[in-house]
């Protein structure tokens, strides 16, 4: 069975102070911070917000529920603009006149605002983890601090930030920056006190949010010609990676490699270059190579076998790879590797 609860959507102490007397809970506030713990009847985890100058705010959320919810966030003053982070499992989200629900998937992010008669609706499911990070700006506040940098903005970032009234929606979703990750750790990391610990935090939103405005300016170019990274796309990077180590022997080409991960050949290309500073190829030959030397060094197979183990068809060529790597050929390193045995059991 789901709970359903309802909270004025103004600035971010509100939604903690709203859902504490939803829940029937109490919740902690010091130095422009907020935070309630889950009853135990709910879930466990916890929601804290932070509020900074010139209506810029964070609600992050870190829990696990027993039961699905459904959050409303009725329009307070006005809807603040919203740029949702998500670090782990998916949720669901539609305005309120909506027929359905859109899933902001695991790091995904999602800028979101609202009309004056068109609510947030938000669904948590049950019995999987909850982590969202959540830039909340309340525009009309925020005019002053952006106003001068307006005009070099793209002209739907323009109308978004000159919407000080909420009057027009606007949905936006896609993977965020390996940047953004970073930034957001910093900020629920931080374990500064007082004064310096709100200049750090304020800092990191504002990092966060460059970062975004600068993210969605990239999306806008074709997949093949953005520049800025994925999170998503460092988890299938990495997954090509398991796949050349557990299938050194017999990996297919790029193009294959890429379809299975997902990705096209551009962005697994600039992904090895940015994260080994090498391109796939090159990473391939030289986990090769390593994992040749080590066979060497700890197995009884033989220079073709070995060859053939590590997915090189010619003996001639991994002679000569070997050699550039190492300084030695094969069958001269093997015999170093035997003597050094030789005199150490002699020894």
């Amino acid at each position: 069975m789901r709970k359903k609860i309802e909270i004025k959507d103004h600035n971010v102490s509100n939604i903690v102070v709203e859902l504490s007397k939803s829940l029937g809970v109490n919740y902690d506030k010091s130095d422009h911070e907020c935070c309630l713990k889950l009853p135990d009847e709910f879930g466990s985890g916890y929601v804290r917000s932070f509020q900074f100058d010139f209506g810029i705010g964070v609600v992050e959320t870190d829990y696990l529920l027993k039961k699905d919810f459904h959050f409303e966030l009725k329009k307070g003053v006005v809807h603040p603009l919203k740029i949702i982070f998500n670090r782990e499992s998916g949720f669901y989200h539609k305005f309120e006149d909506d027929d359905e629900f859109q899933e902001v998937r695991r790091l995904e992010n999602a800028m979101i605002s609202s009309t004056p008669k068109n609510n947030h609706v938000f669904k948590i499911p049950a019995d999987t983890p909850i982590c969202i990070f959540s830039l909340e700006i309340d525009r009309k506040k925020f005019e002053q601090k952006i106003e001068s940098f307006l005009p070099d903005m793209n002209e739907d970032l323009i109308g978004l930030f000159r919407d000080v009234n909420g009057i027009n929606q606007f949905f936006y979703k896609k993977y965020y920056s390996l940047e953004i990750s970073k930034f957001i750790s910093e900020f629920t990391e931080c374990e500064l006190t007082g004064f310096m610990r709100y200049v750090y935090l304020e800092g990191k939103a504002y990092e966060i949010l460059t970062h975004q405005l600068k993210q969605y300016l990239d999306d806008l170019n074709e997949p093949e010609k953005r520049i800025i990274l994925r999170q998503a796309t460092i988890e299938s990077i990495e997954e090509a990676v398991s796949i050349i180590r557990d299938e050194i022997d017999s990996i297919g080409n790029i193009p294959n490699l890429a379809q299975r991960v997902g990705l096209n050949q551009n962005t697994l290309q600039n992904g090895f270059k940015h994260l080994y500073k090498t391109s796939v190829n090159e990473y391939i030959t030289n986990y090769r190579i390593e994992t040749a030397k080590d066979l060497l060094e700890s197995s009884n197979l033989n220079i073709t076998e070995i060859t053939y183990k590590v997915g090189i068809n010619s003996r001639s060529y991994f002679a000569k790879l070997f050699k550039k790597r190492f300084g030695v050929n094969p069958k001269q390193y093997l015999n170093q590797v035997r003597n050094k045995d030789q005199g150490t059991q002699s020894a």
